[in-house]
This record gives C-alpha cells, sequence and structure tokens, in this order.
C-alpha cells in the first residue's frame, strides 16, 4: 500500500467510544466503517480470544456479558496509572488487572486477558489501530500520522502512555490535543467575532471545562480543570451499587460473578440512556438459581443519585473561572461534549451555572475528533488561517533543600513553554545533586506528586554555594515535559524525559487545587520556615569554617563562645517553628562574627 505523507487524521481516543477523522478544504469529516455513514463511531472495547485473536469495537461490546473476563473496556481510565492508583477501580472490573512483573520496581497496571498481560498502551493500541485500518480504507493508502486527543487534566503519565499507544499501533503522534481545545476549534470554525467560550466535557470516563478566547481565528485556551477520573462510568456506578445492594437485600447473594457484574453494567448504562428520554424504565435481571430481580427506576430516582457527581464538576467550571479571572455572565456560549451531557440533569445545571441554555447544535460524541481533524489540518499546512494556544494543567517545580517546593511552571501557562532557575549546592564538596521533579499546587514536596527523580554528577569539589546548577523545565506542544540540568561553572549536564511510574489519582488532583486554596497560609509559612532553617544552617557552616581556619586571632574565650553561639543558633534553628525568631538570632549571630571576618581579612592584606 502506498503512503501519502500529507494525510494526517485527527483521532478522539476516548473511554466508550473511539472515532477518526479528516479535514480538507471542504472541513472536517468523519471517516466511516463498512458500514456507510453510520458506522462512524468504534466503542473502546477489545475481547482477547485463547487462539491469540483479538475483536475490536462492535463486535467485542455487544458480546461482552458472554466474555466478561476476556473483554476489556474504559481502558483510558488505567492509563499512566498504577495498581495502588486503581484499587477501587479494580474492584468493580469484570476483567482482571494485576501489578506488571517486571517492571523494575515500578508499579504498571496490566490487564490479564487471552493467557497474557496488556498495557493499557498495548490495549488503546488495538483501538487505534482499527482506526488506522478504517482510515486506511478510505484513503487507499498507509496512513502513519495523527492528533491524538486527551482529557486537558490528563498528566504527563497519562500522556506519555497516549504517545506510546500511537506509536505501538504504527502511528506518529504527531501532536496530543487536549479535548475541550479540540471541541472549540471544532466549535469556531466560522466565527470571528471575538467572544469567551466555555467547553463542558463530560464523556465516559473524564471530566474537563476549558474556558477560552476566540477571536478572528486565534483560539486561547485561557483555564482548564477536571477530574481525569470523573465520567460517565461514575453515573453508571450509581445505579450498579444500588442494583447490587437490593440484590444482596432480597436474595442473600453478593455479585461476585464476573457475568452478573458485566450484565449490571450493560443494564445500567442503558437505564441511564432510557431515563435520558423517559421519566421512568423497567429493570429485570436473572441473577441466579430461582432469584429474578426486578424493579422501576424513575429520572428523579437516577437524578439525586448522580447529582454528587454534577456537582464536582460544577466546582470545577466555578475553579476554572476565577483561574481565567472570568465570570459565569462573560461566558457568551456553553458547548457541550461527551456522551454524559446528554443526560437531563447536566444540561440543566450547566445552563443554570453559566445563566444560559448549553449550545447543543454539535453532536457531543463526534465535536472532539472533528476538531481534532481541523488541528491535523493545520499541523499538515492546508490550514493556515487557524492558531492555537494552549496551557498546562498543573503547575511543575522541584524538591529543594528542607523539601519545599521550588516552582518553574505555574498552572495554566501557555503552552510551549520553557523555565529556567538556578540552584546551588548546600555542602563543602558536593559533587552530585539529586532533583526531584514535582507536581502540584502544594508549597511542600510531601503535598505533591513526584514525577520523577534524576541525578546531576559530575560537580567539582567547590564550597558551598559557589556551584550554580541552572534547571530548565520544556514543556513541549503535546504538553509532556522534559527536564535538564547543568553546573554552569564546569558545564556538567544530566536530563531527563519524565516518565513517572504512573500518573495521578482523582482524589490527588482534587487534593491538589482545594488544598492549594484551604492551607495558602499556612503553606507559606512552612515555606519561608524552612528557607530561614536552610539560610541558618548556611551561614553557619560559613561560620564554623572562618572559626577554624582563623579562630587563632581571637582570645581563646571569645573563641568557646562563638562556638557556644553557633551551636546555640543551630539548636534553635531545629527546635524552634518561629521563623521570625530564628531569623533575629541568626542576625545576632552574623554581628558577633563580624570582628574575626575583619580580624581574617587583615590578615590576608598582610599576607
Amino acid at each position: 500500500m502506498k503512503r501519502d505523507g500529507d494525510i494526517i487524521v485527527g483521532v478522539d481516543l476516548g473511554t466508550t467510544n473511539s472515532l477518526v477523522a479528516f479535514a480538507d478544504a471542504a472541513g472536517p469529516r468523519l471517516i466511516a466503517g463498512e458500514g456507510g455513514e453510520d458506522d462512524v463511531i468504534v466503542p473502546s472495547f477489545v475481547r482477547f480470544e485463547a487462539d491469540g485473536r483479538t475483536i475490536v469495537g462492535k463486535g467485542a461490546r455487544d458480546h461482552a456479558v458472554e466474555h466478561p473476563l476476556e473483554t476489556v473496556y474504559s481502558i483510558k481510565r488505567l492509563m499512566g496509572r498504577g495498581t495502588a492508583d486503581l484499587a477501587e477501580e479494580v474492584r468493580r472490573l469484570p476483567y482482571r488487572v494485576e501489578k506488571l512483573s517486571g517492571a523494575e520496581g515500578r508499579d504498571v497496571a496490566a490487564v490479564a486477558a487471552g493467557g497474557r498481560m496488556w498495557t493499557p498502551p498495548q490495549v488503546s493500541a488495538l483501538i487505534l489501530a482499527e482506526l488506522k485500518r478504517r482510515a486506511e480504507a478510505h484513503f487507499g493508502c498507509d496512513v502513519t500520522k495523527a492528533v491524538i486527543t486527551v482529557p486537558a487534566h490528563f498528566d504527563d503519565a497519562q500522556r506519555q502512555a497516549t504517545r506510546d499507544a500511537g506509536v505501538i499501533a504504527g502511528l506518529e503522534v504527531v501532536r496530543i490535543v487536549n479535548e475541550p481545545t479540540a471541541a472549540a476549534l471544532a466549535y469556531g470554525l466560522d466565527r470571528s467575532a471575538s467572544a469567551t467560550i466555555a467547553v463542558y466535557d463530560f464523556g465516559g470516563g473524564t471530566f474537563d471545562i476549558s474556558l477560552l478566547r476566540v477571536e478572528g481565528g486565534v483560539f486561547e485556551v485561557l483555564a482548564v480543570d477536571g477530574d481525569t477520573h470523573l465520567g460517565g462510568d461514575d453515573l453508571d456506578r450509581t445505579l450498579i451499587d444500588l442494583f447490587s445492594r437490593e440484590i444482596r437485600e432480597q436474595s442473600g447473594h453478593d455479585i461476585d460473578s464476573p457475568v452478573i457484574r458485566q450484565q449490571l453494567r450493560s443494564l445500567a448504562e442503558a437505564v441511564k440512556v432510557r431515563l435520558s428520554e423517559e421519566d421512568r424504565t423497567s429493570v429485570e435481571i436473572a441473577v441466579g438459581g430461582a432469584f429474578t430481580y426486578r424493579r422501576q427506576v424513575t429520572k428523579a430516582e437516577l437524578e439525586a443519585l448522580i447529582a454528587p457527581f454534577v456537582d464536582r464538576t460544577l466546582e470545577a467550571c466555578r475553579r476554572a473561572l476565577k483561574a481565567a479571572k472570568r465570570s459565569a455572565s462573560e461566558v457568551a456560549e456553553v458547548v457541550l461534549v461527551g456522551g454524559s451531557t446528554r443526560v437531563p440533569l447536566v444540561r440543566r445545571a450547566v445552563g443554570e451555572l453559566f445563566g444560559r441554555r448549553p449550545y447543543t447544535a454539535l453532536n457531543p460524541e463526534h465535536v472532539v475528533a472533528l476538531g481534532a481533524a481541523v488541528q491535523a489540518s493545520i499541523l499538515a499546512g492546508r490550514r493556515q488561517d487557524l492558531l492555537l494556544l494552549d496551557v498546562t494543567p498543573l503547575s511543575l517545580g522541584i524538591e529543594t533543600l528542607g523539601g519545599a517546593v521550588g516552582k518553574l511552571i505555574g498552572a495554566n501557562t501557555r503552552v510551549p513553554c520553557k523555565a529556567v532557575e538556578t540552584f546551588t549546592t548546600f555542602q563543602d564538596g558536593q559533587t552530585a545533586v539529586k532533583i526531584n521533579v514535582l507536581q502540584g499546587e502544594r508549597e511542600l514536596a510531601a503535598d505533591c506528586r513526584s514525577l520523577g527523580m534524576f541525578e546531576l554528577r559530575g560537580i567539582p569539589p567547590m564550597p558551598a554555594g559557589i556551584p550554580k546548577v541552572e534547571v530548565t523545565f520544556l514543556i513541549d506542544a503535546n504538553g509532556i515535559l522534559n527536564v535538564s540540568a547543568r553546573e554552569v561553572r564546569s558545564g556538567a549536564e544530566a536530563s531527563i524525559q519524565i516518565v513517572p511510574s504512573h500518573g495521578l489519582t482523582r482524589e490527588e488532583v482534587r487534593r491538589m487545587q482545594h488544598e492549594a486554596i484551604e492551607h495558602a497560609r499556612e503553606d507559606m509559612s512552612a515555606h519561608h520556615l524552612i528557607d530561614v532553617r536552610a539560610t541558618v544552617e548556611f551561614d553557619l557552616n560559613k561560620a564554623e569554617r572562618m572559626i577554624r581556619e582563623h579562630g587563632v586571632l581571637l582570645a581563646p574565650a571569645d573563641r568557646a563562645s562563638l562556638s557556644e553561639a553557633a551551636a546555640a543558633l543551630r539548636a534553635l534553628a531545629r527546635e524552634s517553628s518561629d521563623a521570625r525568631l530564628i531569623n533575629e538570632h541568626r542576625e545576632a549571630f552574623n554581628r558577633r562574627l563580624i570582628p574575626l571576618a575583619e580580624k581574617a581579612l587583615t590578615a590576608a592584606l598582610k599576607t
């Protein structure tokens, strides 16, 4: 099959469904399968057969109940995560998720199916390969390049995992684009007037809110927020939990069969969809033995169950508005994206928050793929009238002395971006510096997530404070982080592309943002105390070296008194949490040190 290097497709790799699209002079359009124009969605389901064959899409989804252990779905929720992150998730899945063996101490989750282990990128690659096959059948040539979308709040590990999936599928991922931003591209193609729009993206497994300014072909992201572990799957689980509890109460049976769990998942999703159109519906499922579970579910009952999850999306919207320095009344349009936005409660809640009826003319399940195709056409040079300016969702920095965080790139900074900060050594003769890369909004390293660690070696031995270690953070247009460190005087260098062992949990992302607000003053006080203690230790190291080398210039009593004062200051710095008091004693000690410093200088000038 011949290649066409100009073809770049746009891919929406979704939790529930995936699509592929292409844009040319006539605009973006979805690429259909053998079933014609109605066959544009590939369900994100993969079944692994015992003979090694894989079935992707509708065939796997429609027979998931018969093959619960072999059928993998919602793999996007496992991307870039470890088994520790997924403990609650795994308990609810009918298929097996285990820690990958031979991962060199890293916590890498993998799916056990078809007699082998599959990492989430490998499973996602099978879905991407099916979309690639569709595109190649459509164009009659090899398709090797793609723009793939991800939730705006995907962290570095999840973006890396998505890019890995593309490589495994035989695709060069020329750009990773945030899903709400892609939707905005599809929405704003024909709009030239300046406006602030909100993209509310509630999919099968993730939620994002993005605020953008659209003007004359420029799409500028102002702020993003969201939750990478909140979606339609969670709405379904409220019904699954309700049904399971009532079955247990009525029959005395716990639901431990993978077949029944898969049946309940399918039933819950169907009930949610039906109640988007109807006020009540009936459910019936044979649980085993002579017992059949039956009940009526009303729309009001469903809305009461899912209201806490909808409220969480609204909280994220308020945070994004605050970060963008916009009020809800300043938002000209609210674009709904994702299948979960078809739920009436969601549409009502969003309309009430923003004070306007959400824009629903675009199919919420198609718009992300269409936008990805528009971005692909920009990168291929077919469109030169559009400019996309995106942002990074969380702050990034390194751990500094005493466990504080030195932030280099703040949340909602435009990407691609670069930040450079200079640090130094703390001990005399130090020849290596360990650099811990952190992600989060808190001031202390213990409250943030470590993305990775590397060491800069080969620093020539020098007194503390003399080496200059220049740390550079570079976030590329895909939102993927590269970190390098260089000792300026010697030229020693080290670098790392951050490949963390797993991503942020839902609780951690939410905690980072909420606690950053709740504990801002407390964090700054703790950070200040760390800085003061570090300064004291630095000053004392210099003072003790001066006493050792030049103490003979003082009377023995004065020398002993100065050493005692140094010990007392060190003890105070360790035991007291009063930064002001410690700093006052440090300044007093430095004043006592002046006579010795003057004698040492005079002696040096005479030699």
